[in-house]
């Protein structure tokens, strides 16, 4: 394997790497349904039909596998195909424990899915071991959690998490999307599955939807093949070589909107309107020592609250370099309210106590120049 990551954005691993026959410098697009045969049982390419492999996919799961670690990834259609993929491993009556702060979408997928097939969630902090541990019942049979969560930036120490799961026989399954591979792996701490939505940093320019479950042992590899092959939820060559292409500049970027994000999060601190900022890079954060001790940085995503709904309303309407809207990690800065935007079905109870108020505003810090993005932060707050 190739040593440093950012060689691996844009070679993958060369030993295990799947070659273009005509050895093209940019991967080809395998834009085909089907493959043809020989004889009958006999394939020489070794793909058969695009909903189970393509040669265009697959060389995007290589890559992906050589920057998590993973003995095996697959890519999936959205982030949501890949974690609805991720709980079809799980049966009527088994339970997991999530991290209270999440993804509204998978929120809305565990009330209107997971619950009718019989699968139970029970949400804990999971930056408390303890309420983790407490939340254990035989049929309890995974741990899901996001760290840095969304939108909260709420941290769960890794290791001690993997060591909990599996001294209880649980597999443990770590969203990486906020930081991507580039600034944590959580394979490397215990987790047994590492998902992400590839519409955010690993294609970074807001243009396509994917998603990936990558795991750490072959077997589970295998099951979620199977599993992505049945539903048929999977990435199409097109939309596989935009995150191919998008991933070749990842660890640019990732240096990049975290730069920024530094900056930024510091001239909030500042801001008479702004009443709290949420980022892991700040050392006032509560889990800066956890985040450090597993992650190479904070990254580039900023939550903050300022003093009302209606700063928070004017916010989004005045901004005018960053875009009010949805999704994040691209290269242009996004405002998201996600009170309205990414958790409005989540009950109001649980967002309040969550802190996802009408005063949130998450921040995705782009490519900008740091100092442009401050100054339409600056007159979007201007009375």
């Amino acid at each position: 394997m190739n040593e440093y990551f950012e060689t691996r954005c844009i070679h993958g691993d060369p030993a295990a790497a799947l070659k273009d026959e005509n050895r093209a410098i940019s991967f080809p697009i395998y834009q085909t349904a089907s493959f043809s045969h020989i004889k009958p049982g006999h394939n020489d390419s070794g793909f058969d039909y695009t909903r189970e492999s393509n040669p265009t996919r697959q060389r995007l799961e290589e890559v992906v596998s050589s920057l998590e670690g993973a003995a095996g990834t697959t890519a999936f259609s959205s982030g949501m195909a890949a974690i609805t993929a991720c709980f079809e491993l799980f049966s009527p009556g088994d339970r997991i424990i999530c991290s209270e702060d999440l993804y509204g979408g998978v929120i809305r997928l565990h009330k209107l899915i997971s619950a009718k097939n019989g699968l139970g969630v029970d949400y804990v902090d999971t930056g408390d071991l303890q309420a983790i541990a407490n939340a254990i019942t035989p049929d309890t049979r995974a741990i899901y959690v996001e760290t840095p969560s969304n939108p909260m930036m709420n941290i769960t120490d890794l290791r001690e998490c993997a060591k909990l799961a599996h001294a209880h026989n649980l597999l443990f399954i770590a969203d990486n999307t906020f930081l991507s591979p580039y600034l944590q792996n959580p394979l490397d701490f215990g987790a047994d599955i590492v998902i992400h939505s590839g519409s955010k940093f690993l294609s970074g320019h807001n243009d396509t939807i994917a998603g990936f479950l990558c795991s750490k042992d072959q077997e589970t590899a295998k099951k979620i093949r199977l599993l992505s092959k049945t539903t048929g939820g999977v990435l199409a060559p097109f939309d596989s070589w935009l995150v191919m292409r998008g991933i070749k500049t990842l660890a640019v970027r990732m240096e990049r909107q975290q730069q920024n994000a530094v900056k930024i999060a510091d001239w909030l601190l500042s801001q008479k309107k702004v009443k709290k900022v949420y980022y892991p890079g700040l050392k006032s954060h509560p889990g800066y020592e956890i985040n450090a001790g597993q992650a190479r940085g904070g990254g580039s995503m900023i939550s903050f609250d300022v003093d009302c709904k209606e700063t928070a309303l004017k916010m989004l309407e005045r901004v005018r370099l960053i875009t009010f809207a949805e999704s994040l990690g691209g290269t242009e800065s996004l405002l998201t309210y996600p009170a309205l935007q990414t958790h409005p079905d989540v009950p109001k109870e649980m967002r309040e106590h969550l802190g996802i108020t009408e005063t949130l505003l998450r921040l995705s810090v782009g490519l900008e120049n740091a100092e442009d993005i401050i100054l339409d932060l600056k007159q979007a707050l201007e009375e």
